[in-house]
């Protein structure tokens, strides 16, 4: 029988991560406190959502939390109110992690190495032609990913005429308010249709966006079953979930915040334990 070390007690010295989101979901918790429990780490992680985002960024600081996962619609708004930007975090202007160190923050995007990763695993070529719906922090990730692969045919579509014509002029595709009868082999949905709440019933994309397209893929995490996975799954369509977005993103979170690289079969068992009802 595998033994693993023993979690010390939550004391003065448990250092806490936690997550700031609109609609926090139970995932990143069951993750990184099961990895901190297996690996006898003497951690905690609790989710969280605020109104005053100044204020939960100073209590980071002051209270010396050590990291923050960031989710929607605060990806970009914690910019000013870190003290330098990554890597990744830094070409695009997204954040979704924050490091802290001695009252320093850095911010990282963990999104970015994420979506790159799972479109290389897809097989997806880089002359793939797309369509990518959304323009906030999260689609500059996917964006960005897309076009440093090579992706040169990419249509954006948002409804914010600023915010969609700024991320397409920035990585060279086109902008459009609405998809009308437009098609490509690889469809992505950056919003929060079909995520928990008051859109879950919504497809992102019509049906015949959906039938003409070769992979689908869709950012949200919860549910993973959106109804643009489910659509596309029934007519066997190569899917790309949020769910694997959400594993591959909050790994490289937890090396950040830890510095430990948990292994494969580790990172699978807590996966798996994280996603059980």
């Amino acid at each position: 029988m595998t033994t693993h070390p023993v979690k010390p007690p939550i004391g003065p010295a448990t250092r806490l991560c936690m997550s700031l989101a609109a609609r926090p979901g139970q995932f990143g918790s069951r993750f990184h406190n099961r990895l901190y429990e297996r690996l006898g780490l003497d951690f905690i992680y609790k989710a969280f959502t605020t109104t005053d985002l100044p204020a939960a960024l100073g209590g980071i600081r002051a209270l010396g939390i050590r990291g923050c996962a960031v989710s929607m619609p605060f990806k970009e708004a914690v910019i000013p109110l870190i003290d330098r930007l990554e890597g990744s975090a830094a070409a695009i202007d997204s954040v979704n992690t924050i490091v802290n160190d001695d009252g320093r923050l850095t911010g990282y995007n963990t999104d970015y190495s994420a979506v790159a990763q799972l479109l290389d695993r897809a097989g997806i070529a880089p002359e793939t032609p797309f369509l990518l719906r959304g323009s906030g922090g999260m689609a500059k990730a996917v964006v960005a990913a897309l076009r440093d692969r090579g992706h040169r045919q990419g249509t954006i579509i948002a409804r914010n005429r600023a915010t969609g014509q700024a991320l397409a002029d920035l990585y060279g595709f086109i902008w459009t308010p609405e998809l009308q009868t437009q098609t490509a082999p690889l469809i992505v949905n950056v919003t929060p249709l079909g995520m928990k709440g008051p859109e879950a019933a919504q497809l992102a994309f019509p049906e015949a966006a959906i039938v003409a397209a070769e992979t689908v893929f869709d950012v949200v995490a919860l549910p993973s079953d959106t109804p643009l996975m489910r659509a596309a799954g029934a007519l066997g369509k190569t899917c790309i979930s949020g769910a694997e977005v959400a594993v591959l993103q909050a790994l490289e979170q937890f090396v950040l915040y830890t510095g430990i690289r948990p292994d494969p079969e580790l990172v699978d068992e807590a996966t798996a334990f994280a996603r059980a009802t």
